[in-house]
């Protein structure tokens, strides 16, 4: 298999687990949120850490890491909260076409094909009818909470594509990444959350939490963006809200209306164009 088949293998699934989490975390929704993301970073975090190896991992590196996987998910809980969760959600899906807008600036060799612009645009439309179900409206006071959803849409962009551009590292550091992030995530849930005592019921789904869509995911993320196209990668990460709606309305939790359906086919039709590669003429 090739590598960019290999990229693309790694990102779906990658993508495929992050589209459980929402199925998976409506059992958990008592939970405290930065408890539940502190505690299934950490199993994430656990792992990857037989094969940790802190040997060429630098201070830099390391920022990198929490910077992307606390700082993220830090502004999306703050946001969320300070938001209407529809229009704060949407806002966070511009992540994935940041990378594909980005992937030009950030990382060499890359040039923004129409297709690819194309495909992510489409994308992040089937995104936005999937998330609002076509009603939309932004609220004044939700203001800071809508700057916090794009802050955190720009913090998983960007760094997606420093992680590539900077390489010299182990897909195994993603491990130091999560362990750090999950502390300072649990320290904020100290400060900020009700003290909440897991129960026995919540053993399996954080388990699965854990080791899925806030573990594994980020190992095959990472190989996904070191060995693809970020502008196709980037493209495909819009089927992460048309799996996850499927798979809530598979569990019982939703329904699956017109409006969804156009919704998916617009993903769907975006993931075609974005990852289209034209086959070199004939001689």
């Amino acid at each position: 298999m090739s590598p960019n088949r290999r990229a693309v293998a790694a990102a779906l699934a990658a993508i495929a687990l992050w589209g459980t989490l929402a199925a998976l975390g409506i059992s958990l929704r008592r939970v405290p949120p930065f408890l539940l993301v502190g505690a299934a970073l950490l199993l994430g975090g656990l792992c990857g850490a037989r094969r940790l190896s802190l040997r060429g991992l630098s201070p830099k590196v390391l920022l990198l890491g929490v910077y992307g996987l606390f700082a993220y998910h830090f502004c999306l809980f703050l946001a969320l909260r300070l938001a209407p969760a529809v229009e704060a959600n949407l806002l966070n899906y511009l992540w994935p076409l940041l990378i594909v807008v980005l992937s030009p600036l950030l990382v060499p060799g890359t040039a923004l094909r129409p297709r690819h612009l194309l495909g992510a645009l489409l994308g992040f439309g089937g995104a936005a009818l999937l998330v609002t179900g076509g009603r939309l409206g932004f609220a004044r006071e939700g203001l800071l909470g809508y700057a916090l959803a794009v802050a955190a849409a720009v913090i998983w962009a960007t760094f997606s594509l420093v992680t590539r551009r900077l390489g010299g590292f182990a897909t195994s550091a993603v491990s130091a990444f999560c362990l750090v992030s999950g502390a300072l995530a649990l320290l904020c849930h100290a400060l900020f959350e009700p003290r909440y005592h897991f129960a026995a019921r919540d053993a399996l789904p954080l388990l699965a939490i854990g080791v899925g869509p806030m573990g594994a995911a980020f190992y095959l993320w990472d190989r996904a963006l070191r060995d693809g196209d970020p502008r196709v990668v980037g493209t495909l990460a819009y089927l992460t809200p048309l799996l996850s709606t499927l798979l809530i309305a598979l569990s019982g939790q939703g329904r699956l209306g017109p409006t969804a359906a156009a919704a998916m086919a617009l993903i769907v039709g975006g993931a075609v164009v974005g990852t289209w590669t034209p086959r070199p003429a004939a001689r």
